[in-house]
Formats: C-alpha cells, sequence, structure tokens
C-alpha cells in the first residue's frame, strides 16, 4: 500500500518499501488524458480521494488492475456482415487473447448499431420491420464470429433497453452542461454515411466520395452539438502525444490526419434528426430523434454494464471504463478523434485510453464495402480455407493500419509456407522421426543451452511488445523467424541420417527435441492469431487434452516452460497434419 496526504495525492510511503505499490498520481494518470477539465476528475475520481481526512495522512490500498477494455467498432445492420467487418473483429480478438495470456482482466466488445435511417430503408427494400430486420441481421454477424473463432466478451445492442437508459442520461447530462441548443441547418445529405458533407468533401459530381451516391439537400430543425467548445481541448490531446507508441490516436499518420480536420476548426454538429422515424427520442422531445453517431458511441459505455444491474452511467463506468483501446476504420475516424472526445469531456466522463484506426480492404483496388457491392464473403473463405488461414492471412499478411488488398493466391501461398510448412511440416518431420527410433519416447529432455534457445529469448519479447502496439503481422514476423532457422538447422543436421549413427545418434535426438520445443513455443505464441492450430499443436505434443480450452500463459512461450512434462520418456504419437496444405 502508500500513503495518500489529504488532497488525495499519493506521496512517499512512511517505509520505503511501501512506497513501490503505487506510483504517484495513479489515479488521475491512469483515467484522465491531457487536456481532460480538473472539475470532471473532481467529479469521476474515486470518492477516497475527495473526501475530507481529519489527519494529514491516510492509508490507501492499491487498487485492482482495471480491466482492458477493447472494442470493435458497432456494425451497421443495413446488411450482412462482409470482410470489412471480419477485420476489426478479428484484429481485436487477437488483442484480446493476448492480454489474457498475460493474465490481465479483458473485456472484448462488439455489437451492432442498429438505428438510424439507412437502417429503416433497409429494413423497408427486405419488406421487414426495423426490429425484425435487426434481429436477423444481427444473428448474422453473431454466426461469422463463431465461424472465425472470434471470443469476445460482451455483444451490445443499441437498440436494447439498457443502451437506450445510458443514452438518455448521458445526453442529459450535456443538456445541462449547456453543450446542446436548437438551430436550423440546411446542407447536403449523405444516408450512407449518416452525415451532412461540405461541398468540398463531394466529388466534382457532388457524389459522395466513399458511397459513390448523389447527396440530399436538406433543411431540418435539429439540436446541435456545441463542438467548437473543446476545440482546445482535442487538439492539446493529439498534440501531447505526439511520437508516443501509446498516442492518442494510432499509426500516427492518421493522428495527423486528425490533427488537419482539428486545426482547419470543429464546428458544432447536428445531434438529432427530425424525419428519422427509426431512433431513440431526444430527452424531453418525442418529434425528434438521436443522432445515430451520438447514440452507438455509447455502446462502448453501455456494453460494460452486467447483466441485470442498473442502467446508469456510475454503474457502467465503475465496470471498467476507460476503454483500453477503440479499433474502428479510418473511414469513421472523425466521429471517434473529434465527436467522441468532445462528448465525454462535456458530460464528464474519462476519455479512452487509444484509438487505433486500421486501413481498408480492397478488391481490384477499392475499398470493400456493402454499399459498393464488391464484398468478399467471408463465409466463404472460412468455408474453403477455415478460420485459423482467414485470421492468419489478415493479420500477418496486412499490416494493421495500412491498406492491403486480398488476394486468393497470395493467401494460399502465405499460409502454407508460413502454417502448413514452417511449423506444421517441422512437427510432423521431427515427431515421425522420434516415434521410429526412439520407442515413440522422448529420448531426452528439452536441450537448455541450443542455440535455438538464445534465439527464442530474443524473439519472444520482441513478439510481445509488438503485439501490444497491434502490430500483429510484425508479432508474426519475430515468430516465424524462430521456426524458419530452425528449419534451417535440421536440414543442415540431417538428423534422419545421424540416428542410424551409434556416435552421432545422442546429438540428433537433442536436434529434433530441440524443433519440437521450436514448434511448441512458436504456436503457444501464435494463440492470438490461429488458435485452433495452437490447440492442434499443444494436443499432438500432449501438452493439452482435445477437449481443454484454457487459454495458454504467455510465460508458457518461455523457451523450456513445459520441460517438467516434456521430460525424458514422455510418450510421443503420430498424429495428422496439425495445419495440412491448402490447394493452389
Amino acid at each position: 500500500m502508500a500513503w495518500v496526504n489529504g488532497s488525495g495525492i499519493a506521496t512517499r510511503s512512511l517505509r520505503a518499501g511501501l512506497s513501490r505499490a503505487c506510483s504517484p498520481g495513479r489515479f488521475t494518470t491512469q483515467l484522465f488524458p491531457v487536456g481532460y477539465p480538473q472539475r470532471a476528475i473532481a467529479r469521476t475520481s474515486p470518492a477516497c480521494l475527495r473526501a475530507p481526512c481529519r489527519s494529514r495522512w491516510r492509508c490507501q490500498t492499491p487498487a485492482p488492475p482495471p480491466r482492458r477494455v477493447i472494442t470493435t467498432p458497432l456494425y451497421y445492420v443495413n446488411a450482412a456482415p462482409h470482410l470489412g467487418s471480419a477485420y476489426p473483429t478479428m484484429a481485436c480478438d487477437a488483442l484480446a487473447r493476448y492480454y489474457r495470456m498475460q493474465g490481465d482482466s479483458v473485456c472484448f466488445v462488439t455489437g451492432t448499431d442498429e438505428h438510424g435511417e439507412k437502417i429503416a430503408q433497409a429494413a423497408a427494400a427486405a419488406g421487414r420491420e426495423p426490429q425484425a430486420h435487426c434481429d436477423a441481421v444481427t444473428a448474422e454477424f453473431r454466426a461469422l464470429w463463431q465461424r472465425l473463432n472470434i471470443e469476445y466478451d460482451v455483444f451490445v445492442r443499441t437498440t436494447q433497453p439498457q443502451h437506450a437508459a445510458i443514452v438518455r442520461q448521458f445526453m442529459q447530462r450535456v443538456f445541462d452542461r449547456g453543450d446542446i441548443y436548437r438551430a436550423t441547418y440546411r446542407g447536403l445529405y449523405c444516408t450512407g454515411c449518416e452525415e451532412y458533407k461540405d461541398a468540398d468533401e463531394l466529388t466534382d459530381d457532388q457524389l459522395c466520395p466513399l458511397h459513390q451516391t448523389r447527396c440530399e439537400s436538406r433543411v431540418e430543425d435539429n439540436y446541435f452539438f456545441r463542438l467548437s467548445r473543446y476545440q482546445h481541448d482535442i487538439e492539446q490531446l493529439l498534440r501531447s502525444s505526439a511520437g508516443d507508441a501509446s498516442a492518442f490516436v494510432m499509426p500516427e499518420e492518421r493522428r495527423n490526419e486528425v490533427l488537419g480536420w482539428v486545426r482547419a476548426g470543429l464546428r458544432d454538429f447536428s445531434v438529432s434528426r427530425a424525419h428519422n422515424p427509426w431512433g431513440l427520442p431526444v430527452p424531453g422531445d418525442d418529434h425528434q430523434t438521436v443522432y445515430v453517431w451520438f447514440d452507438a458511441l455509447l455502446g462502448y459505455v453501455s456494453a460494460l454494464l452486467a447483466d441485470g444491474q442498473a442502467p446508469t452511467l456510475e454503474n457502467a463506468v465503475a465496470r471498467g471504463w476507460p476503454a483500453e483501446v477503440h479499433v474502428l476504420g479510418k473511414d469513421i475516424l472523425r466521429f471517434h478523434a473529434c465527436y467522441w472526445p468532445a462528448m465525454l469531456l462535456s458530460a464528464g466522463l474519462p476519455l479512452p485510453k487509444r484509438l487505433f484506426s486500421h486501413g481498408f480492404l480492397t478488391k481490384d483496388g477499392m475499398k470493400m464495402g456493402k454499399s459498393l457491392g464488391n464484398t468478399v464473403d467471408p463465409m466463404q473463405l472460412v468455408d474453403e480455407f477455415g478460420a485459423d488461414a482467414v485470421r492468419y492471412y489478415f493479420l500477418r499478411g496486412i499490416e494493421f493500419g495500412r491498406d492491403g488488398d486480398y488476394s486468393r493466391e497470395r493467401l494460399v501461398r502465405l499460409v502454407n509456407a508460413d502454417l502448413a510448412n514452417s511449423i506444421g511440416n517441422l512437427l510432423n518431420r521431427s515427431l515421425n522421426l522420434l516415434c521410429k527410433h526412439c520407442e515413440q519416447r522422448l529420448p531426452c529432455a528439452v536441450p537448455m543451452q541450443h542455440e535455438l534457445a538464445q534465439l527464442a529469448r530474443t524473439c519472444m519479447p520482441s513478439a510481445a511488445e509488438r503485439y501490444a502496439q497491434l502490430d500483429f503481422a510484425g508479432a508474426c514476423e519475430h515468430l516465424l523467424r524462430l521456426s524458419n532457422e530452425a528449419n534451417v538447422l535440421i536440414d543442415r543436421e540431417a538428423p534422419w541420417k545421424r540416428m542410424k549413427q551409434a556416435d552421432t545418434r545422442e546429438d540428433a535426438c537433442r536436434t529434433l527435441v530441440a524443433m519440437l520445443e521450436v514448434v511448441r513455443v512458436v504456436s503457444t505464441a501464435l494463440w492470438p492469431i490461429v488458435p485452433g492450430m495452437a490447440h492442434r499443436v499443444l494436443q499432438a505434443l500432449g501438452l493439452m487434452a482435445e477437449d481443454e480450452r484454457r487459454v495458454p500463459s504467455w510465460s508458457d512461450t518461455a523457451w523450456g516452460a513445459c520441460a517438467e512434462r516434456m521430460s525424458t520418456g514422455m510418450p510421443l504419437r503420430l498424429v495428422p497434419p496439425v495445419f495440412p496444405r491448402l490447394p493452389d
């Protein structure tokens, strides 16, 4: 524990041994980014730090580690899910799995955004009521996540009653702050974006550049949010984290893009719609519905409510807010990086720690999207290649944060080279030789001083660092470096020849056992990316039962971490390929 003075600031402990348990200012630095109003900090800080203290000194027990809340966007249910929605969900699942391996408490949130004019239009076109349409499409998202081996903790829907309660409370706070006013707006509206557009944002033909549709001229009496009031706060938030690995907006080029928008001037935006029949009513005005983005962004907060818990902002925030990271596409970055922080500041709530903006997936050089009709059906991909192959290609083959193009040929080539050959074939050829020449028993313990052991001790920390930065391709690169080097070594050592000679048999056995250890280490570390294959490898090595679903520990990626179980004489068995080659 640490000692805290009456003002709530952690100071030096009366005993040096206690001072390391908590850091100065840990409550505010952990929850409130630069630029957050001090009065809001006072409102939302723990009560023990706000209460008057009769003594100069009081004892503060360290709080338990906070939950790491990781969120995908809430996906619009105007049509079935596609690769553009599967991509960030696979990334969030990989990050959540990595943090779980580290022993962290994780809340992985995904879900659906179910209000708005576009939803009502899609439902009418399908001959369904809006709620029935939302239910049907949401079921498709859940089915796809199951097929892709996505293990989310919460699936939030913006049509849930508890979400509506959170939106009402939040909006009332912003009303009470004086940040919402009524005015008339005239402009060009894109239904696809659910956003008014300036003329300079459109193509020469006056089309939305994203949806390639003509914007509609509208005049509406709406409620507006005073975004301009938070111009300085948001600019300071972005400037203060420039070049930082934990910057508020990542990658760096996206942060610079947002900073450019902010410096050009933030303008107040409409937070209600007068002619949308499918939405939440504005508090105190049933003739207006809440703007879909003002509604949907709060799904990140309402998702944190426990089942049966009273739907209050205080209860939701207490269960893990602020989020560790929002993962989102660059086409919705403005809403998350400009609107969302200002909304939270107005309501007196902490800001998320990071926004990570991924790039577009393209096909034939064009962004994939439901509105453009050029999507690739992810269900068909899983049917053809399996979940692990799809996950591996999109997280290993495309640098997360940049645009990437889908290519069937490249998927087959990459997955076969890395999973089928470098890892799978290495496992099978090593097991086959040991079973053949060592009576299906492990002939020796894992060699702790092997030349590959030192490489593993270098690659594993590097991979961990990459995972934490959402650089999944970089993590895989470090891990495959180890398995690729092992394949070079086994070809050079040729243990299938040396096993036949008495004077070289022992060295050949050590080489083959080292190969098994490489496969174990690499596969365990790849569990965030390819959990199915990782499980099959551990099962093949006798380290995990077929029906066992425990989360491996990251400490298991250390060389020799399972030495007690992989001891001399451990039974071995021939197994089918853990990852068969994909047909060309």
